[in-house]
């Protein structure tokens, strides 16, 4: 059976999107694939390759007025000739953001990575977590602490290191990672029992 091939395009614009994407890359290197970390602005023909040739893209991006950052962006609009070529149909996709504030909005840079994958006809992998720390018995150390679904969600006081990255947002970036590495493992196996069918 083939490798999971799982490629993770993120902007990080002070290091605490950084800290996620290694805790994916992580998670989806524990699920058995083979991982790739690409920083989008500092994007080269040989990242869109293996963009290309993954099976599964990973969207990560700080959430920066109300949505990711204007170089994710950038980088999204760069993509409109894969779009055009359906060179990414069917691959599978999901994203993670980080913000200063609880809420944050967060859920709209989860919700533009989602639409960006469905525009390229991907499949998108939520969560797969019920919220933490959403009754009186549950505390903020649990994964998914606040609460989102559609990819991974951290929050980091903006005056704070990369090391304040909280444990729980990590253990969360990591479960995705390996949700994510384990689905696309799952449809591969599919899609190769299809073919010889």
């Amino acid at each position: 059976m083939a490798t999971p091939k799982v490629a993770i395009a993120y902007y990080s614009g002070f290091g605490h999107t950084q800290v996620l994407a290694d805790a994916v890359a992580n998670g989806a290197k524990s699920g058995g694939a083979e991982v790739t970390l690409i920083q989008v602005d500092q994007i080269t023909d040989e990242d869109w390759a293996a963009l290309d040739g993954a099976d599964a893209i990973i969207f990560g991006s700080p959430t920066y007025m109300g949505s990711a950052s204007g170089k994710f962006h950038v980088f999204a609009e760069s993509t409109s000739k894969r779009w055009a070529t359906k060179a990414w149909q069917d691959k599978i996709g999901s994203g993670f953001t980080n913000a200063a504030c609880k809420a944050g909005d967060k859920h709209s840079t989860l919700a533009y990575f989602a639409t960006l994958g469905a525009q390229h006809l991907m499949n998108w992998v939520n969560l797969g977590l019920h919220p933490g720390w959403h009754t009186s018995k549950e505390t903020e150390d649990d994964l998914n602490r606040l609460g989102y679904f559609n990819g991974a969600a951290a929050t980091t006081p903006a005056d704070l290191p990369v090391d304040a990255v909280h444990p729980a947002d990590i253990a969360t970036a990591e479960h995705l990672g390996n949700r994510v590495a384990e689905f696309t493992e799952i449809v591969l196996a599919g899609r190769e029992a299809l073919a010889k069918a």
